[in-house]
């Protein structure tokens, strides 16, 4: 079962950044484990949420991953760099999406893979969903 990914005019892109294919990620079958893609989704979406001045606050408030999902559609091997494009769209009161393409800088414009995940706004200590902060939801909406 494949998971959709909306199209690239109903998301706004929010980041991109590259990101080494080390040695390390790989596995017995000569490709980066399956495992190591969601770890690769997980960089670019806490290096976003760090740019925005909105990393976890375990006192506070802060984003949480509900759910997450990947699409394999290529191999990545070692050597090489991938390029991740991070996207958002649909915000709710708490909630808001979160996609990202998977590609080589080395071969542009072809995804490898492609996941996401759905991110809730909360307060830690009171352990339930707040609603997004508003610069947050501006620019997830586009405001």
């Amino acid at each position: 079962m494949r998971f959709e990914i909306p199209d690239e005019a109903s998301m706004r892109f929010t980041h991109e950044m590259v990101l080494p294919i080390r040695w390390g990620d790989m596995d017995a079958m000569g490709h980066v484990n399956n495992t190591i893609y969601f770890r690769y989704l997980e960089i670019v979406r806490i290096d976003w949420f760090e740019r925005l001045g909105s990393q976890p606050d375990p006192r506070g408030t802060g984003p949480v991953i509900v759910n997450a999902f990947c699409n394999f559609y290529k191999q990545l091997e070692f050597p090489g760099d991938v390029v991740a494009r991070h996207y958002v769209c649909n915000p709710g009161r708490s909630s808001f999406d979160t996609y990202i393409t998977l590609g080589r800088t080395d071969d542009p414009g072809v995804v490898y893979a492609a996941g996401g995940a759905k991110t809730v706004w909360v307060d830690f200590p009171a352990q339930k969903s707040v609603p997004l902060p508003d610069a947050i939801r501006a620019l997830v909406s586009g405001e």
